[in-house]
């Protein structure tokens, strides 16, 4: 489900996530499933790792061992549309048209309008975007002065004070837990939503953006019935007092009913996208461990239901 707006031409990407654990891959999530294009930089050494085993985040009633959720992370960044890439960020600096170049150490260079810090080593890679005094704390230990990235130094929502930098995860604070590392990358690609959909024209109150899929049943009204689709709009996106321009207000009110209008959803593309969902599940799973679950009766019926092969497969 996207929306497919573009940040701004001539760009290499639409945003470049720095760092392929929970919180980067939560941004590139929220930001693919929008529709930009956008490249997440994994250098294959996330602090997850250091992990044993994770039981407290929700949804894995016994835990989930770490090497499978590491790759669910990762296929489901790359089901939403993301480009991960298997190399380590060096350095990001000013480009031209407002924009960042970001260099990896294999020689990789991109440029983009907006960069996310969502690492949880050090900052090192931002030094210059701002100055040292802003960006970076000294602290001392065992008598000896060392800097670290200030955890403060973005706000709540992962905004800095320079435009089109955001910070995530160990960066800003949020690296403790895969769960709370998870939430703010998802804080801040949608601030990330808002801040586009403000550049492309939109109103703060039609700025928020919400990925969620409706059943189509629940609707109190009726699906053909533009004007309370207008209503609707009119009660959630506009403002009491306003003087937008008749014909922009026409434009994003028609782009936005299109858009939550396919986030309906009717009982058969639920049941369809729930088997397709299960499926992909189960790759990741150990599948003799999965066999071990299923009773023996249960495998039996099913191998005798599967339609006979005849022929000649190789023809």
């Amino acid at each position: 489900m996207t929306a497919t707006e573009s940040v701004r031409d001539g760009m290499d990407a639409d945003v470049v996530v720095v760092g392929g654990g929970p919180s980067g891959c939560a941004v590139g999530v929220c930001t693919a499933r929008y529709g930009l294009d956008t490249v997440v930089f994994d250098r294959g050494n996330s602090s997850l790792r250091r992990c044993a085993f994770l039981t407290n985040y929700l949804g894995f009633p016994d835990g989930v061992d770490i090497e499978t959720f590491y790759k669910l992370i990762h296929d489901h960044v790359e089901r939403a549309g993301c480009e991960i890439v298997s190399d380590t960020v060096a350095v990001v600096r000013n480009g031209t048209d407002e924009s960042f170049r970001v260099r990896t150490q294999d020689g990789r260079s991109v440029q983009t309008p907006c960069v996310v810090a969502a690492t949880t080593y050090d900052g090192e890679y931002l030094r210059g975007l701002d100055s040292d005094e802003a960006m970076f704390d000294t602290h001392e230990h065992h008598g000896e002065a060392y800097e670290e990235f200030d955890h403060d130094y973005a706000d709540a929502n992962g905004r800095t004070p320079v435009e089109g930098l955001y910070v995530t995860g160990g960066l800003a604070g949020h690296g403790e837990q895969v769960q709370i590392a998870a939430g703010h990358g998802m804080t801040v690609g949608r601030e990330i939503l808002a801040d586009v959909r403000n550049a492309n024209g939109r109103w703060p109150e039609a700025a928020t953006h919400y990925d969620w899929l409706r059943r189509r049943e629940a609707l109190d009204y009726d699906w053909d019935d533009e004007e309370a689709w207008h209503q609707r709009f009119a009660d959630h996106r506009l403002p009491n007092d306003h003087d937008i321009e008749q014909d922009r207000l026409e434009d994003i009110r028609e782009r936005e009913i299109k858009f939550v209008k396919s986030a309906h959803l009717d009982r058969s593309e639920i049941e369809r996208r729930r088997r397709r969902a299960h499926r992909r599940l189960a790759a990741h799973l150990d599948q003799e461990l999965l066999l071990d679950t299923i009773d023996d009766d249960r495998i039996r019926a099913y191998l005798r239901e599967q339609p006979e092969t005849t022929g000649d497969e190789s023809a």
